[in-house]
This record gives structure tokens, sequence and C-alpha cells, in this order.
């Protein structure tokens, strides 16, 4: 598996498996089933609702607290409830988080954000990191923070390619993290001409191709799925590499198309929803 060693110096595998949209008993399934085919990532989220499963696929595994890399996010409602990270924890039943990024920017961010802050210095998080955060957001926090953020997590593929924030964060020292890194939903991406062609051309399949364009990229990625077979399948991209001619090609793709949009108004709605977190199975 192949790590990125964070601003801080700690070292987080690129590959990971995700558990959005995951009812309780998938998310424990698929989280089961991916660590044993060797996925060292796991992230789930307040607002995912599968938080106690996730503890208990971890404990279940029989592997080490400290081989598995966990991470969570902090939901805005949360923000400015001193205890976010700890009932988070808890829900886990963990003692330590490797990494807790801010969901989305809403609310008091600043205050979720110290939150994190004050959690890392006593010990309870390992990182901390922001999710589908902008650029100017970015620049925001990074004037008024006490602690860089290490990590930042968002939509991510070749056709919504964030270069900008992809240079950003490259300058700033900062670990990228897709989430829909396959596109999602339509299934067009993975129809695209270049990546059967390449597919064909390396004995993989076009969704291992995108997978493999996004370590060659520079960045990580959370995948998602129920399935054994494929969750298998997205681990198998470590043993070629795209050339710069092919890179070139899957930049051309870029269309700054979104399989997933927030507007204000939602981000409004976020930071007025709590989680049932206390009824989570």
């Amino acid at each position: 598996m192949r790590n990125v060693t964070l601003s801080g110096g700690l070292e987080m595998p690129l590959v990971g498996v995700g558990t959005f949209l995951l009812s309780p008993d998938d998310a424990q399934a698929s989280v089961g089933e991916a660590l044993r085919a060797g996925y060292r990532l796991v992230d789930t989220a307040n607002a995912y609702m599968n938080e106690k499963a996730v503890g208990r696929a971890l404990r279940a595994s029989g592997l080490d607290r400290e081989e598995v890399f966990l991470e969570s996010k902090l939901w805005p409602a949360f923000y400015e409830q001193p205890d976010g990270v700890e009932r988070a924890m808890a829900r886990l039943g963990v003692d330590t988080l490797d990494l807790m990024l801010l969901h989305h920017p809403t609310r008091n961010y600043m205050t979720g954000y110290t939150q994190l802050e004050e959690a890392l210095r006593a010990g309870h998080i390992r990182a901390i990191g922001l999710s589908n955060f902008s650029v100017s957001q970015l620049e925001y926090v990074l004037r008024r923070c006490r602690v860089r953020p290490e990590v930042v997590q968002v939509q991510l593929h070749p056709y919504m390619q964030q270069r900008e924030l992809a240079a950003f964060l490259k300058r700033e020292g900062i670990a990228l993290q897709a989430w829909y890194p396959l596109g999602h939903g339509d299934g067009k991406l993975l129809k695209e001409p270049v990546f059967t062609r390449l597919a064909e051309k390396y004995g993989k399949t076009p969704a291992q191709v995108i997978l493999r364009w996004h370590l060659d990229a520079g960045h990580g990625f959370v995948v998602g799925s129920r399935d054994r077979a494929h969750l298998r399948e997205d681990l198998d991209i470590l043993d070629f590499s795209l050339t710069e001619d092919e890179l070139a090609e899957i930049a051309a793709l870029d269309r700054g198309y979104s399989y997933s949009f927030t507007t204000q108004a939602m981000l409004n709605t976020y930071s007025l929803f709590v989680p049932p977190v206390a009824e989570q199975k």
C-alpha cells in the first residue's frame, strides 16, 4: 500500500474505503471485507450514521488499532458542541482518531476548527483537515488557524479535476483526498474511450485506470462498495503507471462537471440539521 507523509509527519494510506450512503449493516460488511482485502484507511462521518458499525468492523478485523488509519468528519451542527469529537470517538469505540475533518464550510466553521485543534492538542486526534472547502475558504482558515490543516477531501475525478485547488494544496503542503473518484451514477466516465483503450493496454478495467490516474496525479481517494470483487479490484492498481502522454489525454477530459451540487441554501440546512446519532445501530 502506498502512503503519503502528512505535514505533521503522520503516514496516511493513499487508498481507502469510504462508507457514504451505506447502512450500518452494509458499512460493517464493507469495512470488514475491505480490511481483509488489504485496505488500511477507513473513512466515515457523523452524518453517515454508521460510525458504530465501522467501529464494530474494526474490532472484528483482529487488526491492531495502529494498523488502520481511521478518519471521520464533524458535522456542522456539532461545530459549536465542545464534546463533538469525544462523542464521535465513543461511537467508533476508539481512544484516538487518526484524522478528523470539518464536513462542510458552513455555520461558524472556525469554531468547529478550533474544536479540532483542541482535540489534537489533547491527543484525541492525530491530524486535522477540511472537507468540501474552496481555495478562498482555505485561505481564510490558514490566516486564522493555530494548527494548519493537513488533509483536504473534495469531489475529484477526471471530469472535475480541481486543478486550482490541487495546485494550491501542493504549494501549501496539504494532502488531497478525493471522494467520488470514479464519478457517480451515470457511468459515462467509465465509458470514455481513453479508459477503455488504456484498460485493454494494461490488462485492467476502466475503473482501475481511473484510480491509477489519481495516484499518478499525486492524490489519494476513498472508494465505496458493498461488492467484495469491486473492493479487491479497486486495490489492484499498484503494478502499473500511466505515461505522461496518457496523463495529458486524461487531463483533456476535465469539464468541471460535478456529480453533487451543494448550494448555500443547502449549507444553511446542514448547519441546522442534527443527525440522530444517538439512534445509531
